[in-house]
């Protein structure tokens, strides 16, 4: 692969890590995860507490909930504050930093708005083509 050149458009890929990409796909990986999202939209609300985020997010099992809290926290894009309290409080909130994914995914979520039809469209296509029985539309 052929390195990308200073002060093309892609100065700023993984091309130029000299890491194959592994460092932006880690981020990728963990921002793109579709818990990620919707817990970090959740949180762009307010604080909560475990079992209310919970209930903020259909079908996100307590396991995955635990999982990807603690990775995010790892990350820095979510704070954990333990209140010495009986019984024992825990909130979770956005950081700055958490904060910053904000405008991106609500753009990227935009984009998904407003190419779904094409998207759809262009799957049904393939499908006939294939000879693949095409599921009804949602």
């Amino acid at each position: 692969m052929s390195q990308a050149q200073p002060g093309t458009p892609y100065e700023h890929t993984c091309m130029i890590r000299g890491d194959g990409g592994q460092s932006i796909r880690a981020v990728l990986d963990r921002i793109c995860d579709k818990w990620t999202l919707l817990i970090v939209a959740t949180l762009d609300e307010k604080r909560m507490r475990f079992g209310e985020l919970q209930q903020h997010i259909p079908g996100i099992s307590q396991r995955m909930l635990t999982l990807t809290l603690r990775h995010l926290t790892r990350d820095g894009l979510v704070s954990r504050t333990a209140f010495a309290e009986v019984p024992p409080r825990v909130e979770y909130a956005l950081t700055p930093l958490g904060k910053s994914l904000i405008p991106p995914a609500l753009a990227l979520a935009g984009w998904a708005m407003e190419n779904n039809a094409r998207i759809m469209e262009s799957r049904a296509a393939h499908d006939t083509a294939d000879g693949r029985p095409v599921p009804p539309a949602e």
